[in-house]
Protein backbone atom coordinates (compact mmCIF):
# COMPACT_ATOMS: atom_id res chain seq x y z
CA UNK A 1 0.00 0.00 0.00
CA UNK A 2 1.58 3.24 -1.10
CA UNK A 3 1.38 6.01 1.49
CA UNK A 4 -1.11 9.37 1.18
CA UNK A 5 0.66 12.14 1.45
CA UNK A 6 -0.36 15.86 0.32
CA UNK A 7 0.09 16.95 -3.60
CA UNK A 8 2.85 18.85 -4.47
CA UNK A 9 1.66 23.15 -5.12
CA UNK A 10 1.66 23.20 -9.21
CA UNK A 11 1.61 26.28 -11.22
CA UNK A 12 -2.38 27.84 -12.08
CA UNK A 13 -2.35 29.19 -15.33
CA UNK A 14 -5.63 30.73 -17.12
CA UNK A 15 -6.16 31.06 -20.59
CA UNK A 16 -8.82 34.44 -20.76
CA UNK A 17 -10.98 34.91 -24.24
CA UNK A 18 -12.21 38.74 -24.68
CA UNK A 19 -12.93 41.20 -27.23
CA UNK A 20 -12.53 44.01 -25.04
CA UNK A 21 -9.11 45.47 -24.15
CA UNK A 22 -10.42 47.32 -21.31
CA UNK A 23 -12.48 44.76 -20.21
CA UNK A 24 -9.71 42.20 -20.06
CA UNK A 25 -7.14 44.64 -18.49
CA UNK A 26 -9.97 44.94 -16.07
CA UNK A 27 -9.97 41.33 -15.30
CA UNK A 28 -6.45 40.57 -15.34
CA UNK A 29 -7.01 43.03 -11.77
CA UNK A 30 -9.50 40.94 -10.90
CA UNK A 31 -7.72 37.55 -11.22
CA UNK A 32 -4.65 38.98 -9.74
CA UNK A 33 -7.18 39.91 -6.46
CA UNK A 34 -8.13 36.30 -6.29
CA UNK A 35 -4.99 34.53 -7.11
CA UNK A 36 -2.15 36.73 -7.02
CA UNK A 37 0.45 38.55 -8.77
CA UNK A 38 1.03 36.99 -12.19
CA UNK A 39 4.25 36.15 -13.85
CA UNK A 40 3.94 35.52 -16.86
CA UNK A 41 1.54 36.82 -19.57
CA UNK A 42 1.57 36.04 -23.04
CA UNK A 43 0.95 38.20 -26.21
CA UNK A 44 -2.46 37.70 -26.68
CA UNK A 45 -3.40 35.95 -29.99
CA UNK A 46 -6.71 35.87 -32.40
CA UNK A 47 -8.62 32.96 -31.23
CA UNK A 48 -11.23 33.92 -33.97
CA UNK A 49 -8.43 32.35 -36.93
CA UNK A 50 -8.45 28.98 -34.84
CA UNK A 51 -11.80 28.29 -34.37
CA UNK A 52 -14.98 30.77 -34.69
CA UNK A 53 -16.96 28.45 -31.69
CA UNK A 54 -16.76 32.09 -29.49
CA UNK A 55 -17.52 34.70 -32.33
CA UNK A 56 -20.96 34.29 -31.55
CA UNK A 57 -21.48 34.39 -28.09
CA UNK A 58 -19.19 37.37 -27.58
CA UNK A 59 -19.77 38.98 -30.34
CA UNK A 60 -16.49 39.24 -32.25
CA UNK A 61 -13.50 37.89 -32.69
CA UNK A 62 -11.85 36.80 -29.66
CA UNK A 63 -8.24 36.99 -28.41
CA UNK A 64 -6.44 35.02 -26.18
CA UNK A 65 -4.75 36.06 -23.52
CA UNK A 66 -2.66 33.34 -21.53
CA UNK A 67 -0.98 34.12 -17.82
CA UNK A 68 1.00 32.35 -15.06
CA UNK A 69 0.45 32.87 -11.55
CA UNK A 70 3.54 33.41 -9.00
CA UNK A 71 1.97 31.82 -5.88
CA UNK A 72 1.86 27.85 -6.59
CA UNK A 73 -1.25 26.18 -5.45
CA UNK A 74 -3.12 22.96 -4.36
CA UNK A 75 -3.98 21.26 -7.35
CA UNK A 76 -7.18 20.20 -5.53
CA UNK A 77 -8.63 23.52 -5.44
CA UNK A 78 -9.16 23.37 -9.36
CA UNK A 79 -13.12 23.19 -9.06
CA UNK A 80 -13.10 25.76 -6.53
CA UNK A 81 -11.21 27.72 -8.57
CA UNK A 82 -13.49 27.36 -11.59
CA UNK A 83 -16.35 27.89 -9.41
CA UNK A 84 -14.54 31.57 -9.00
CA UNK A 85 -13.49 32.09 -12.60
CA UNK A 86 -17.28 30.65 -13.56
CA UNK A 87 -18.90 33.47 -11.32
CA UNK A 88 -16.78 36.55 -12.60
CA UNK A 89 -18.00 35.05 -15.91
CA UNK A 90 -21.19 35.16 -15.04
CA UNK A 91 -20.87 38.53 -13.50
CA UNK A 92 -19.91 40.22 -16.60
CA UNK A 93 -21.83 38.54 -19.15
CA UNK A 94 -24.67 40.89 -20.73
CA UNK A 95 -28.25 39.29 -21.78
CA UNK A 96 -27.16 36.00 -20.95
CA UNK A 97 -23.58 36.31 -23.31
CA UNK A 98 -20.34 36.24 -21.84
CA UNK A 99 -17.82 38.70 -22.63
CA UNK A 100 -15.03 36.64 -21.14
CA UNK A 101 -14.82 32.87 -20.94
CA UNK A 102 -11.79 31.95 -18.27
CA UNK A 103 -10.73 28.58 -18.46
CA UNK A 104 -8.18 27.76 -15.42
CA UNK A 105 -5.68 25.04 -15.33
CA UNK A 106 -2.61 23.82 -13.65
CA UNK A 107 0.87 23.09 -14.90
CA UNK A 108 2.90 19.95 -13.03
CA UNK A 109 6.21 18.69 -14.00
CA UNK A 110 4.53 16.19 -16.65
CA UNK A 111 0.84 17.18 -17.58
CA UNK A 112 -1.25 20.33 -18.15
CA UNK A 113 -4.65 19.83 -16.46
CA UNK A 114 -7.28 22.68 -17.64
CA UNK A 115 -11.08 22.32 -15.75
CA UNK A 116 -14.22 22.74 -17.81
CA UNK A 117 -17.68 22.17 -16.77
CA UNK A 118 -18.91 19.89 -20.05
CA UNK A 119 -18.62 16.42 -19.62
CA UNK A 120 -16.69 13.68 -21.70
CA UNK A 121 -15.22 10.34 -21.19
CA UNK A 122 -11.70 12.00 -21.10
CA UNK A 123 -12.61 14.39 -18.39
CA UNK A 124 -12.54 13.19 -14.47
CA UNK A 125 -15.20 14.62 -12.37
CA UNK A 126 -14.31 16.67 -9.59
CA UNK A 127 -17.16 18.08 -7.32
CA UNK A 128 -19.89 20.38 -8.39
CA UNK A 129 -20.56 20.30 -11.96
CA UNK A 130 -16.46 20.94 -12.35
CA UNK A 131 -14.52 18.29 -14.75
CA UNK A 132 -10.50 17.99 -15.01
CA UNK A 133 -9.14 17.42 -18.11
CA UNK A 134 -5.43 16.40 -19.21
CA UNK A 135 -4.72 18.66 -21.74
CA UNK A 136 -0.81 18.12 -22.56
CA UNK A 137 1.90 16.05 -21.27
CA UNK A 138 5.26 16.92 -21.06
CA UNK A 139 7.84 14.51 -22.40
CA UNK A 140 10.95 14.62 -24.04
CA UNK A 141 11.77 18.82 -23.89
CA UNK A 142 8.18 19.61 -25.06
CA UNK A 143 4.54 19.38 -25.01
CA UNK A 144 2.74 16.80 -26.22
CA UNK A 145 -1.31 17.11 -27.51
CA UNK A 146 -4.13 14.08 -27.15
CA UNK A 147 -6.83 13.86 -29.68
CA UNK A 148 -9.04 16.30 -27.43
CA UNK A 149 -7.13 18.81 -26.90
CA UNK A 150 -8.32 22.17 -27.99
CA UNK A 151 -6.85 23.55 -31.01
CA UNK A 152 -5.32 26.90 -29.73
CA UNK A 153 -3.09 24.07 -27.02
CA UNK A 154 -1.43 22.71 -30.31
CA UNK A 155 -0.26 25.70 -31.82
CA UNK A 156 3.70 26.80 -31.34
CA UNK A 157 2.83 29.85 -29.48
CA UNK A 158 1.17 28.13 -26.70
CA UNK A 159 3.28 25.59 -26.52
CA UNK A 160 6.29 28.37 -25.96
CA UNK A 161 4.13 30.28 -23.32
CA UNK A 162 3.56 26.85 -21.29
CA UNK A 163 7.07 25.84 -21.89
CA UNK A 164 8.04 29.61 -20.00
CA UNK A 165 5.41 28.80 -17.32
CA UNK A 166 6.68 25.18 -16.79
CA UNK A 167 9.99 26.12 -16.31
CA UNK A 168 9.29 28.64 -13.73
CA UNK A 169 7.30 26.30 -11.91
CA UNK A 170 10.32 23.67 -11.92
CA UNK A 171 12.29 26.65 -10.21
CA UNK A 172 9.31 26.53 -7.73
CA UNK A 173 9.15 23.13 -6.93
CA UNK A 174 12.99 22.67 -7.25
CA UNK A 175 12.52 25.33 -3.95
CA UNK A 176 9.30 23.75 -2.22
CA UNK A 177 11.09 19.96 -2.14
CA UNK A 178 14.57 21.42 -0.73
CA UNK A 179 12.35 23.43 1.86
CA UNK A 180 10.22 20.19 2.70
Amino acid sequence: MGNVTSFEPEKLILAMLYTDDALASELQQRLQSCFGATDLLAQPYDFGEISPYYNEEMQGNPRRLLMSFADCKDPALLAEIKLQTNALEAEYAVNGSRRINLDPGFIGCGRLTLATTKNAGHRIPLHSGIYAELTLFYARGGWHPFPWTYMDFKTPQVHAFLLQARKIYMQQRKAYLSNR
